[in-house]
C-alpha cells in the first residue's frame, strides 16, 4: 500500500482567459470548483492507477471539506487518518488558467499547516508519497515509519533539511526546483525524477541520467494536475519492478493524459488511459 502524506484543497478554477500580469484585471473567465492538493491529487492518481492508497491529511470541519474528499472516496482511497480540525479552513488554491493551458495558482494552506508529526504516531506505513504542501516535521515523521519505497515530491520549493532528504528513495522536481535545490539532490542510490513539462522528463541516479522520455503529441486542456500524476506514477512504475527507462515513460505518458482533460482531480488518468496513450 502507498501512503500519501500531503495537501488537501479546494480548487476554485477561473479559465478561459489570458493570465493576468501583476495589477492587471482580466475577465472573460469561467469558474468551476475542483477537488485538489497535491496530496489529495497524488493520492487519487495512484488509486487510479491500480494502487492501494492511504491518505493522511487535515482538512477544516467545514462545508468545503466534503466537497474537496469527494472524488477521494469515490475513488477508493483510505480516508481513515484524514483528520477534520475544529477552528481551521479546508485548503483552498485559487488557479487562473489560460486559453492556451497554461496557470497560475495562490495556495491558502488552511488546516494542511496543522497537519502535525503527532498525528502520524501510530500509523504502519509501507511505501510513501510525501509533498512538501505540509510541514516538514511531519513528512520526517511519516518518512522514518515508511518500511519500503519512500518519494518525496519537493514542490514548492522550500528549505529541506538534509535529514528528510536522507530518508528519500526518489526525488521528483521540475526544473525550476531542481535548480533552487542544486547538488543537496544528489546522493548514491537515490533517483531524482525532473520533469521538463512539453520536453518530458529526466531520470537521474547519483547524479547520473539514467533515462529521459518524451511525451505522446496530445491536445493539452489544462496542465493542472499533470505534475502530480507524474509523481505518483513514476512512484507506482518503480514500486511495481518496472526498469528504469519503462517506468520514467510510462510516468511521462501518464502526465501527458492528465492534460487532455479539465480540473486536477477530474482529469487524472486510468491505467488504461496510461496504457491506450503508450500503444497510441
Amino acid at each position: 500500500m502507498i501512503t500519501v502524506v500531503g495537501s488537501v484543497n479546494l480548487d476554485l478554477v477561473a479559465s478561459g482567459a489570458p493570465l493576468p500580469h501583476p495589477g492587471e484585471t482580466v475577465t472573460g473567465a469561467r469558474l468551476a470548483r475542483y477537488p485538489g492538493g497535491k496530496g489529495a491529487n497524488q493520492a487519487l492518481a495512484a488509486a487510479r492507477l491500480g494502487q492501494s492508497v492511504r491518505l493522511i491529511a487535515a482538512v477544516g470541519n467545514d462545508d468545503m471539506a466534503e466537497e474537496a474528499l469527494k472524488l477521494l472516496r469515490a475513488g477508493g482511497v483510505d480516508l481513515s487518518a484524514t483528520h477534520f480540525l475544529n477552528g481551521e479552513t479546508t485548503g483552498v488554491a485559487l488557479i487562473a488558467v489560460s486559453p492556451e493551458g497554461e496557470n497560475l495558482i495562490v495556495v491558502c494552506p488552511g488546516a494542511n499547516n496543522a497537519l502535525a508529526p503527532s498525528d502520524i504516531d501510530g500509523e504502519a506505513i509501507e511505501h510513501m508519497i510525501g509533498v512538501l504542501e505540509v510541514p516538514v516535521p511531519t513528512l520526517l515523521a511519516a518518512a522514518r515509519r515508511a518500511t519500503g519505497f519512500v518519494a518525496l515530491n519537493l514542490a514548492p520549493a522550500l528549505p529541506v533539511p538534509p535529514e528528510l532528504l536522507a530518508e528519500a528513495d526518489l526525488l521528483v522536481v521540475n526544473e525550476t526546483e531542481a535548480t533552487a535545490y542544486g547538488d543537496s539532490l544528489r546522493a548514491p542510490g537515490r533517483y531524482v525524477a525532473i520533469s521538463l513539462g512539453s520536453d518530458g522528463a529526466q531520470l537521474w541516479k547519483g547524479g547520473t541520467r539514467i533515462a529521459s522520455a518524451k511525451p505522446p503529441k496530445i491536445h493539452v486542456v489544462d496542465t493542472v494536475g499533470a505534475g502530480d500524476t507524474f509523481c505518483a506514477a513514476l512512484t507506482t512504475a518503480l514500486i511495481e519492478g518496472m526498469d528504469d527507462a519503462s517506468a520514467l515513460k510510462f510516468a511521462v505518458a501518464a502526465g501527458a493524459a492528465a492534460c487532455t482533460r479539465p480540473g486536477a482531480q477530474p482529469g487524472l488518468p486510468t491505467r488504461a488511459d496510461v496504457e491506450a496513450l503508450l500503444k497510441a
